[in-house]
């Protein structure tokens, strides 16, 4: 048996040979074209000694090479840990060694630091993407490789692991998320039947390989005979380029990116956009103003989603077709099922919460991953039952609609009461001189914390503190008032433009706003 993934590439580049498969940074393959690079790329790994099982990690970079390691790997039953190569040197050993890497593949500056720093241990092959570097074998070998798909002796059933997505816990200690081959397999068909993807789509991938909904969004249309447009990086612009030049029907975008791209869509001389069908936001919750002035603009289907990188998307809605849930991130996906629990100080902690009552979501989800790799007691601890526990607040109403409230570890929990800080975020948000803003705990000796906020003023606006302080005070509840306010000129976020509240009140007092 060879894997369902590699075979469904494969039978759709037998079926249209001549049909774009993938767009990436002005680059093209066909189908048959990507078929070749997909048996080159599993021939130079073969070449080198990979073998069934192993773990390879790539800092990975979006290129349609990187897109081709994915069906090599799963060919061959090879597992693909793809990292950030913009981590500190550091950062990435540790999830190197919690991933049991056995080879390496990355670009000669990587290999590079990592001499400075006393080198890496790989037991097996290094391959250099770019130019030469010495005890490395360069990518160019590829190009001497058979283009036909090759033989295999082992049996490649779906449970192997496919790919390890690196997340970090609180602590900083990484948890590679333990995703198979029938889970990615399972993931992409649960999206294609509720986003009606068909293999007449173009569907846009704009975030890094190494973060799990980039490699949805690249999978997901090669087993289905669609194309693939990955943007090689994201900056609005470019995303709005592509998107001219491309005419991608289909995409799930981070709402942070969202939020940029809109900025750029107000603009008198903004290109309309009028190529896509669907649009769907992820990653965090997108501000009510930013969805409104999309839905306006974009002329297309516009969808929330909320998931995680364990149980993948649990739910959906359409904003179009259900006007009076706006607020909602929607109802599950077929494959899921959501319980509230109660905080586990609670006496009843074993009963759910009531419809409306805020709680910690679990979900129980038929795509669930494997596990955190080698770290069965971490995943054992977050799970209820048969239930994953997300870390994240939220509520369901009488209808079985989910509403996110935030993060449980970013709760304020002051003089006993607890505080949301999204709420807060939303309220004062809608000052017209807020660029963006947030709330997070300080530290107190007499409440344990309170309120404090930061506050990012939109260029060529001034923040009037007394005048920021009266507002708070007029559409704020008692409890909710900021004790502290910080102007500053940007809030600390990941690569993938997602606030870090928990890291807010260290960005303050690094930069000498605490005083």
């Amino acid at each position: 048996m060879r894997s369902r993934l590699a075979s469904m590439f494969y039978e759709n580049a037998q079926k249209t040979p001549d049909k774009l498969a993938i767009w990436c940074d002005g680059k093209t393959a066909t189908y048959k074209e990507m078929a070749n690079l997909v048996s080159r790329y599993s021939n130079l790994l073969l070449s080198q000694g990979a073998v069934y099982g192993d773990h390879i990690a790539i800092p990975m970079n979006n290129s349609i090479e990187s897109v081709a390691l994915f069906f090599s790997a799963a060919d061959l039953g090879i597992c693909v840990v793809p990292l950030n190569p913009s981590l500190p040197l550091e950062a990435i050993k540790a999830a190197m060694a919690a991933g049991d890497i056995k080879h390496v593949i990355a670009r000669r500056a990587f290999f590079a630091d990592c001499e400075k720093s006393g080198g890496l241990d790989v037991p097996g092959f290094a391959i250099c993407l770019d130019k030469e570097y010495p005890g490395t074998v360069p990518f160019e070998k590829i190009n001497e490789m058979p283009a036909e798909r090759p033989e295999v002796n082992h049996d490649v059933d779906g449970s192997e692991s496919l790919i390890l997505t690196m997340t970090s816990g609180s602590t900083g200690t990484p948890k590679p998320i333990d995703i198979s081959q029938d889970n990615k397999y399972e993931r992409s068909m649960a999206h294609i039947r509720v986003y009606k993807i068909t293999q007449d789509d173009k569907i846009l991938a704009a975030t890094p390989l190494y973060h799990s909904l980039a490699e949805r969004l690249v999978i997901l249309p090669l087993i289905l005979g669609a194309t693939s447009i990955l943007l090689p990086r994201f900056t609005p612009a470019i995303w709005l380029k592509c998107v001219e030049e491309q005419k991608p029907t289909f995409t799930i975008a981070v709402s942070a990116q969202l939020a940029q791209i809109l900025e750029l869509l107000k603009q008198p001389d903004a290109p309309k956009i009028t190529s896509f069908r669907s649009i769907v936001s992820s990653s965090a919750l997108l501000e009510a103003s930013v969805k409104y002035e999309l839905i306006d603009l974009l002329h297309c289907e516009f969808h929330e989603m909320y998931g995680t990188s364990e149980v993948s998307t649990v739910t959906d809605i359409c904003f179009q077709e259900t006007k009076n849930k706006q607020n909602s991130v929607g109802k599950p996906f077929d494959e899921a099922q959501i319980r509230i629990l109660r905080d586990e100080s609670e006496s009843d902690f074993d009963t759910d919460c009531a419809p409306g009552e805020v709680g910690e979501i679990a979900v129980k989800s038929k795509l669930q991953c494997k596990g955190y790799y080698k770290q069965e007691a971490m995943m054992q601890a977050a799970m209820f039952g048969d239930y994953f526990r997300t870390g994240d607040l939220g509520y369901l109403d009488e209808d079985g609609y989910l509403y996110f409230a935030g993060r449980k570890k970013e709760l304020i929990i002051t003089g006993a009461i607890n505080v949301y800080p999204h709420d807060i975020d939303v309220v004062v948000g809608r000052l017209p001189e807020v660029e963006e803003c947030a709330a997070f705990a300080y530290p107190d000796e007499r409440l344990g914390e309170v309120v404090a906020l930061a506050v990012v003023p939109k260029e060529d606006q001034e923040i009037n503190l007394r005048a920021l302080k009266t507002y708070c005070a007029r559409n704020l509840a008692d409890f909710q008032q900021p004790h502290k306010i910080f102007i500053v000129d940007k809030l600390p976020k990941n690569t993938m433009g997602k606030l870090q509240r928990m890291a807010i009140l260290d960005y303050v007092r690094e930069n000498g706003l605490d005083q």
